[in-house]
């Protein structure tokens, strides 16, 4: 069994548009833009990341946003909600600013003893703000959002399969304990993690598989201190069957990637060497970051990203 993982790392999805994008996240939501780059294989579009104030692993949120992208289709295969911690007694501050936001599929549930206020991205996307523990988090401060209620990172994530039973086994061997089970709904916990500590399974038999597009999530990732456990927890998923890539330097940590039986592409990152390895910390996010390859094609690259403000 793993033992290297600390719960999620980050999750990444797709847009359609790059300024409705990061409006919601910076404004709505009021995260923190930390990085501000573009997608190492089609770096005529950006990559952007929202989170706390130093992009904590577990806190955030990252975006390929492509132009004129169609909306996905909800289904099986896909991470179909993803949730983010807030203080206990927040949920009352958000119904009434999501609302006034204009922020539509608001609805208010309970899961496990646990208050949630489920909400739509801009595309469709499946979010929830859940009441949790702090745990050591603290919210990014810089916009209006009052401390006592913003966002303290991810509490999870929920997966839609049609047979959850593998992915659960997998679960189990990257280290979460099953915990119990509502309906059609089981939870996967990570004892000890760093906040972002729960996977949700919920298994749809009968419904249609998902495709991707606009409002999906690309895939999830998962936390390991260093390069060494990542190095450990390949070889011990390749041991066990799976195929998983090579290590990948994306800037600002290493990853590797596998799919999931139930068609879901997982990635495993380091939390070396953080957002604050090329800014400041009281600057991330302002300027255009890009890899090293791409550097000299600047002035190409410029010209083709609609401008974000700093």
């Amino acid at each position: 069994m793993i033992k290297n993982i600390n719960g999620l790392h980050h999750v990444t999805s797709m847009a359609g548009d790059a300024l409705e994008n990061n409006v919601f996240f910076t404004n709505t939501l009021g995260l923190r833009r930390v990085k501000k780059t573009v997608n190492f294989d089609s770096p005529d579009t950006y990559h952007l990341y929202y989170g706390d104030e130093v992009g904590t692993p577990g806190s955030v949120m990252t975006y390929f946003p492509f132009a004129n992208m169609a909306k996905g289709r909800r289904g099986t295969g896909e991470v179909g909600t993803t949730e983010f911690a807030v203080p206990k007694g927040a949920l009352d501050f958000w119904k009434e600013r999501l609302g006034n936001y204009g922020v539509t599929g608001l609805k208010d549930t309970t899961f496990l003893g646990e208050n949630r206020l489920q909400f739509d991205g801009p595309d469709g996307d499946g979010f929830a703000l859940v009441e949790a523990d702090a745990q050591g988090r603290t919210p990014w401060t810089g916009t209006d959002v009052p401390k006592y209620a913003g966002i303290l990172g991810f509490h999870g994530a929920r997966l839609m399969l049609r047979d959850a039973a593998a992915t659960g086994e997998l679960l189990g061997f990257m280290g979460y304990q099953k915990d119990e089970t509502d309906g059609s709904v089981t939870r996967y916990r990570m004892e000890n993690g760093n906040g972002a500590d729960t996977i949700d399974l919920e298994e749809l038999p009968s419904a249609r598989p998902a495709g991707q597009g606009a409002g999906s999530v690309h895939h999830i990732a998962f936390a390991v201190d260093d390069r060494a456990a990542q190095l450990e927890v390949r070889k011990l998923l390749m041991d066990t069957g799976y195929q998983v890539t090579p290590v990948i330097d994306r800037d600002y940590f290493w990853a590797i990637y596998f799919r999931t039986p139930g068609g879901i592409l997982f990635e495993v990152a380091t939390n070396e060497p953080g957002f604050n390895r090329d800014e400041d910390t009281r600057h991330l996010g302002e300027a255009l970051k890009l890899p090293h390859r791409y550097e000299p094609l600047r002035p190409q690259i410029e010209a083709l990203l609609p401008e974000i403000p700093a």
